[in-house]
């Protein structure tokens, strides 16, 4: 994509606050649109951290879009098929030539990726676009008159418009809401997030399963796993969702392997044949937030996006995808000013486009826990009946119980053009 041209008048000086994929998405779509844009990253540079991603075709349709390099495209793993066993094993639901189906369905792959991957071609588009990048500024206030953000080393830099993408424990939020900020709230799970090598694998059975690049879902009592291979079919991602145990005031924790796998006693053989090669996690307590009333300050000078305003738990991986959208939008939205005084007029058509899908997005989630964590029961035998029947049993029922191939949720989330959706808004 080439940059739009918009008037000189209503070129913005844009600051973003925060280098994860939202503030990167929303720097591409912002730089493509035509105006000048600088991204602030507490970080001092970008690191290999993080784990797996899975990426929907709303989110993946955008990467086409801004025109991430084929380096970027050679890392992914395109899922063959998505299968829901129960605990034990038992296949409950399983959908064979997935990624034949999805980029059919929606002119867009299903991807896996690992999240240094993406994070890394998201910035080497930018830089190539033109974004300046400021690592090792930490934000300490911000001010909406100006605006501005001040460091903690009481360095200044003003803009035309600030991007709040700092995540779950945003200064820039802190700064807006002051003393009605609310600290994260425990969502009642915890992950323990796993990644192997298939060359740590010795077991020719799995290390077949991580080559050949398909999805898979254990749903427990109280708790599910999923599993997914990504970096080309060299390396798995596992994350196992359970009660969460840590103190309250803790939100990551070193945990015992040990542990962890007196938790899945008695599960899928083959899940626990993975999780012997396991030789340490992490615990991450799973947080969301209470609804905010507005992603846009009262002076159009702040807008929020991404973990900022509407942290969510990961059981329908849309926490990095629905980041990528609103970028999309923001950035889509932006390129459509003809004048700076347009500018608080277009904030309020992105907050109106998006906070009723990522609010939406954020309770879906919650109805995914409740559907995969049942207890044993007439409740969790009903739900396997669904699951065997398959995603045709619910044309005229209220949901399928896996929402990722659900009739009604699947084309509702994966279906979602950000762009043509902010290009049709009315202003």
């Amino acid at each position: 994509m080439d940059n739009v041209t918009i008037p000189p008048e209503a070129r913005l000086n844009v600051t973003i606050v925060g280098a994860g994929l939202g503030g990167l998405s929303a720097a591409i779509s912002s730089a493509l649109a035509g105006h000048s844009v600088r991204v602030i990253e507490s970080a001092k540079e970008l690191s290999e951290i993080g784990a797996g991603l899975q990426i929907s075709p709303n989110g993946s349709r955008l990467l086409q879009y801004w025109g991430l390099p084929p380096s970027f495209w050679s890392t992914i793993a395109e899922p063959t098929e998505l299968t829901v066993h129960s605990y034990s094993g038992e296949v409950l639901t399983h959908a064979s030539g997935f990624d034949k189906d999805i980029r059919q369905k929606y002119q867009a792959p299903f991807i896996d990726v690992h999240r240094a991957d993406l994070q890394r071609a998201l910035y080497e588009r930018a830089v190539e676009l033109g974004v300046l990048f400021i690592f090792g500024w930490r934000v300490q206030n911000v001010d909406f008159q100006t605006p501005s953000v001040t460091s903690a080393t009481g360095e200044t830099l003003e803009c035309d418009l600030v991007v709040a993408a700092d995540g779950l424990w945003s200064s820039c939020r802190k700064a807006f809401l002051g003393d009605a900020d609310e600290p994260p709230n425990p969502t009642g799970d915890l992950a323990y997030r796993i990644v192997l090598r298939v060359d740590e694998i010795e077991d020719e059975e799995l290390r077949r399963w991580v080559r050949n690049p398909t999805v898979h879902f254990w749903i427990g009592p109280g708790s599910h796993v999923v599993y997914y291979s990504v970096r080309s079919g060299n390396m798995c991602n596992i994350v196992l969702l359970v009660p969460d145990d840590l103190p309250p005031d803790v939100a990551r924790q070193a945990g015992s392997v040990d542990e962890m796998k007196r938790l899945f006693e008695g599960w899928d053989p083959i899940l626990m044949r993975f999780l012997s090669y396991v030789n340490k996690v992490e615990k991450w307590k799973l947080l969301h937030l209470k609804e905010m009333k507005s992603w846009v300050s009262k002076e159009s000078t702040v807008v929020f996006m991404g973990d900022s305003c509407h942290a969510m738990l990961p059981y329908l991986a849309q926490g990095a995808n629905s980041s990528l959208e609103d970028g999309a939008v923001l950035g889509t939205l932006l390129g459509r000013l003809k004048t700076r005084d347009e500018l608080p007029r277009v904030l309020r058509a992105y907050e109106n486009q998006r906070k009723t899908r990522g609010e939406a997005i954020v309770r879906e989630t919650f109805k995914q826990q409740d559907s995969f964590h049942m207890q044993n029961g007439p409740e969790q035998e009903a739900r396997d009946e669904l699951l065997r029947l398959g995603p045709g049993c619910s044309e005229s029922s209220p949901y399928f119980p896996s929402r990722w191939t659900c009739p009604k949720v699947q084309p509702w989330l994966f279906g979602y053009d950000a762009i043509s959706d902010a290009q049709n808004a009315v202003l």
